[in-house]
């Protein structure tokens, strides 16, 4: 065997086992979509039900981001220190006793616990959070948009399954509503231990996969970690923080408003469940094209459809609160907020070396969280004094900056492309 087949022999090896991983992060995906479902549909009503201010009711639901958001960096330096594998297990099983806690809550009418609960499951947000990182990390740069579309795809069965097993399973354990949807919870992420701990597979370490001293590539591997500031004023990486910030917060505010402005609304809680549903199905379908299109149309044109679609649910919300405006309304922000995060998640794994992985990635999911925990937080305040048609005109301007910084990033990225040009002609 030549050094020639030796060096291609563990590059194929290790393309083999990211899409396997990949594959499995999939289902991981689909695993925590149908837990985090029942709380996307449920929290803001139990919450409801539970607090004695109901200006506090999304107070549960907002401590679900604001758990991930205090665990993300952790997350990612534990990642990087024990491997993805036991690390994600580590996180569902908190999702699992999240979801236990809740039961127990509910059962009790305690607001307290309930929070408590809820905030698990935010550990086991924030992990889940890197699925489609570690899926993008495990392959080359021309299929990183391929391998976190392929992650997030498995959310699309858990969109179309998620809210029906909650409004389903709400006298489970009757006669007390609502608190068999959090057993489920419970039973999803003990599923997605049991299939992390199966079939998931950490790489070998990156010395084992390394060429010989004499190939060319050591020299861009072993490149050195820039500081972090460095990392965060490239352009590249704002456009990434743009998209991801602006399209998650927007998506929050909005959808955790939704359930209770259609109760305000006069539609039933099945409705909202339904409502909700076609949200998922909007946020995760187009997965299944969303890499390709990346690929055969450009980075651009994407993150502009995904702003613009975010845009339209507040048009679409602000007409109309029949019940059709808000199933469109939110199928058209959860299609916007898959383009954008796919798009933003992109250039995000392009912005960094393999030695810069784990700070850069904290500081984008970091800052992705807090954004969308004051959205979550604000939307219950927002909707209870001002109003459905405050909450859907907030967010014009969140993405009116998004914008602007991807069309700044776009006209940064062709000048340095012409300069490059220019010099080597």
């Amino acid at each position: 065997m030549t050094s020639g087949e030796g060096a291609v022999e563990p590059a194929a090896g290790a393309l083999r086992l990211g899409r396997r991983n990949a594959a499995v992060l999939a289902l991981c995906q689909a695993l925590y979509t149908c837990a985090i479902a029942v709380d996307l549909t449920l929290t803001g009503l139990v919450g409801y039900s539970l607090a004695a201010d109901k200006a506090l009711a999304t107070l549960p639901f907002s401590l679900i981001t604001i758990a991930a958001a205090a665990t993300t960096a952790f997350a990612s330096l534990l990642m990087q220190r024990i491997g993805a594998k036991a690390s994600f297990m580590l996180g569902a099983l908190a999702g699992a006793l999240g979801g236990a806690i809740s039961v127990v809550a509910i059962l009790h009418q305690s607001f307290a616990l309930f929070c408590a609960g809820t905030a698990m499951v935010g550990i086991f947000q924030a992990f889940s959070r890197y699925y489609r990182l570690a899926a993008a990390d495990g392959v080359g740069p021309a299929e990183k948009s391929r391998a976190i579309a392929i992650v997030l795809t498995g959310g699309v069965a858990a969109a179309v399954l998620g809210p029906a097993i909650a409004a389903g399973s709400k006298s489970l354990l009757a006669p007390t509503l609502f608190a068999g949807s959090y057993l489920v919870v419970s039973l999803f992420g003990l599923l997605s231990v049991l299939v992390l701990a199966l079939f998931l597979r950490d790489p070998p370490a990156a010395p084992a996969l390394a060429p010989q001293p004499e190939a060319a590539e050591p020299a861009a591997v072993a490149a050195p970690a820039r500081p972090l500031g460095t990392i965060i004023r490239q352009p590249i990486f704002l456009a990434a923080l743009a998209n991801n910030v602006v399209g998650y917060a927007v998506m929050m505010f909005v959808m955790t408003a939704t359930p209770l402005a259609a109760l305000a609304c006069h539609h039933s809680i099945d409705d909202s469940a339904g409502i909700i549903q076609w949200h998922l199905v909007g946020m995760f379908a187009p997965s299944f094209f969303a890499g390709y299109l990346i690929r055969r149309l450009g980075m651009i044109p994407v993150l502009v459809t995904g702003t613009l679609l975010a845009a339209l649910c507040g048009a679409i919300a602000l007409a109309s609160t029949a019940l059709p405006a808000f199933y469109v309304a939110l199928l058209a922000l959860g299609v916007g907020w898959n383009f954008l995060y796919v798009g933003g998640s992109t250039l995000l794994a392009q912005s960094y070396r393999p030695a810069e992985r784990g700070k850069t990635q904290a500081a984008c999911e970091f800052t992705t969280f807090a954004a969308s925990a004051l959205a979550s937080l604000a939307a219950g305040q927002m909707l209870n004094r001002q109003g459905w048609a405050a909450v859907n005109i907030a967010i014009l301007p969140l993405l009116a900056v998004a914008l602007a910084v991807t069309i700044w990033w776009a006209v940064r990225n062709r000048q340095t492309a012409l300069a490059q040009a220019m010099g080597m002609s």
